[in-house]
């Protein structure tokens, strides 16, 4: 025999699941989630390190593989590594062809950042930090007369501030695709023709001294090893990592050994 059932019953199976789905996803974005890792917990490489330094993953001159090393053993094993992000809804935010709306702020991207986002339903701010521990310890080298090593250790410090930030977006993909939904690439204010004063308001969204993370009046984030920015969620949305050519921002490491590589 075989069972038939009235249109009525997928419906409503229909309902349920979306209603289950909206209710994860609000307990989601009533949630300011908060992280903190250790340094050897983010798991950085040799090859992390010199990549930055204009040089081939296999092919490290020396010194510089040495140096690496030296400075990835002693990088204070102390640092406090913390991040995290908030997210706001549908019905706080929005985005049209020219801007995003979080809470009444009006955000003036570039089009670029537009694009990436156009498929958007709800919106994540997020902030993190690698922590005072690592530019003082460089800034301890440099006075002591080693300005390679120096430089090392701070490009240490920007390294370890994006692999926590890695660590935090896909937590919150993780979270996303429980109710079936995708999100972008995460973008900054002061990348991709983005005014960073602009990182006013996102901080302004955010708890008072997030994750210990200040902000200037000029917009400068303290601890300087920080980064902040805006992740899209929705269901039309894919992250495409690092597009260089999509920013002109001249100072970006990323952007310099791309650039340096076409040459």
């Amino acid at each position: 025999m075989v069972l038939t059932f009235p249109l009525f019953y997928f419906k409503l199976i229909d309902l349920v699941v979306f209603r289950l789905h909206h209710i994860i996803f609000t307990l989601i974005t009533e949630m300011i989630k908060e992280f903190q890792y250790t340094f050897n917990e983010l798991g950085i490489e040799k090859e992390d390190i010199s990549v930055l330094m204009g040089f081939e993953e296999s092919l490290i001159p020396d010194p510089f593989s040495e140096l690496i090393e030296q400075a990835l053993k002693n990088i204070p094993i102390n640092s406090c590594i913390k991040g995290g992000y908030k997210i706001f809804s549908s019905d706080e935010s929005s985005i049209n062809k020219n801007t995003i709306t979080i809470c009444h702020h009006k955000f003036n991207p570039s089009k670029v950042v537009i694009n990436q986002f156009k498929n958007a339903s709800s919106f994540c701010l997020f902030i993190c930090t690698a922590g005072p521990e690592i530019s003082q310890y460089s800034k301890e080298i440099s006075d002591n007369g080693d300005a390679l090593l120096s430089y090392i250790c701070d490009i240490i410090g920007s390294v370890t501030v994006e692999k926590a930030t890695d660590k935090i977006q896909k937590s919150l993909e993780f979270e996303c695709q429980k109710s079936g939904l995708n999100i972008s690439d995460r973008f900054s204010p002061g990348y991709c023709e983005w005014s960073v004063s602009e990182q006013k308001m996102l901080f302004s969204l955010m708890p008072e001294n997030f994750c210990g993370v200040s902000l200037s009046e000029t917009s400068l984030m303290s601890p300087i090893k920080s980064v902040s920015g805006i992740i899209a969620i929705g269901k039309g949305l894919e992250q495409k990592g690092y597009q260089c050519n999509w920013c002109a921002e001249k100072n970006c490491i990323y952007g310099k050994i791309k650039r340096r590589k076409k040459t």
